[in-house]
């Protein structure tokens, strides 16, 4: 006996294809439609046994929440997800939300129509392999690109911290100089290392790299940054508390 299915994809094209075979295959099409937005609307309305819902992207928020519209106002309703293949956050996801089955989207028919079947029957529809490859990923995680404002503050001293905290708040170098309690002469020759190790030409790049890669941030969570307020600078001795945020100063180094 057919199943009676609606198939909402992003593209048009691969909803109608995939509505086409299956009703060579004897199963009754409600209707093929994109986009996903409307899609929860679409099914509660025509209320069919299974929803095909196709996505690009399961592991982006928000991406499920027609599935938990549709199961919310039709319980009866099994939704099978076609997708990529999934990172384990992404079937988690999709059964999270209310799904009854993930599918590829390459799949061949045989094999939707068979997660169809057992959606419908109240069984989870997830192949093996699927399964296989998202417990491997969940076992041996891959190591995730390295973040930028760590790996910066990773090359930076300390002190270099504090002056490149110094120089985002606008400090020229008679200024940081007497901050940190040490010499001009001293305090620009810390300025160069900091501008030469994050490979920029000017304080003001400095500042702006700081700022877009959270380095500052991720300083002061780490206790790298010492000559604010918030404590003693090394050997130099207490700063008081560091004025407010201004422009970069214009001097030479």
């Amino acid at each position: 006996m057919g199943v009676r299915l609606m198939v909402v994809d992003e593209h048009r094209l691969h909803a109608e294809a995939l509505a086409s075979a299956l009703k060579l295959r004897g199963h009754r099409v409600l209707a093929a439609a994109a986009p996903t937005a409307g899609a929860a609307e679409l099914v509660v309305s025509r209320a069919p046994e299974v929803c095909l819902l196709g996505t690009a992207a399961p592991a982006e928020p928000g991406v499920f929440d027609p599935v938990v519209t549709i199961k919310r106002e039709r319980p009866q309703v099994a939704v099978v997800v076609l997708g990529p293949v999934p990172s384990p956050r992404g079937i988690a996801a999709a059964f999270a939300a209310g799904a009854s089955g993930y599918v590829r989207h390459d799949e061949r028919i045989e094999g939707v129509e068979r997660a169809m079947m057992k959606a419908r029957a109240g069984e989870a529809a997830v192949a093996p392999q699927l399964l296989q490859g998202a417990f491997t990923e969940l076992l041996n995680p891959a190591a995730q690109p390295d973040d930028e404002g760590q790996r910066l503050l990773r090359l930076l001293t300390p002190r270099e911290v504090e002056v490149l905290v110094r120089v985002a708040e606008g400090e020229d170098t008679r200024l940081i100089a007497a901050g940190m309690r040490i010499a001009p002469s001293t305090a620009r020759t810390h300025v160069q290392r900091v501008l030469m190790k994050l490979g920029v030409g000017s304080r003001l790049e400095a500042a702006a790299l700081a700022a877009r890669t959270g380095l500052l941030d991720r300083a002061a969570s780490s206790g790298a940054a010492t000559g604010s307020a918030a404590g003693p600078v090394g050997p130099g001795g207490p700063v008081g508390p560091v004025g407010p945020v201004g422009p970069v100063g214009p001097d030479v180094l």
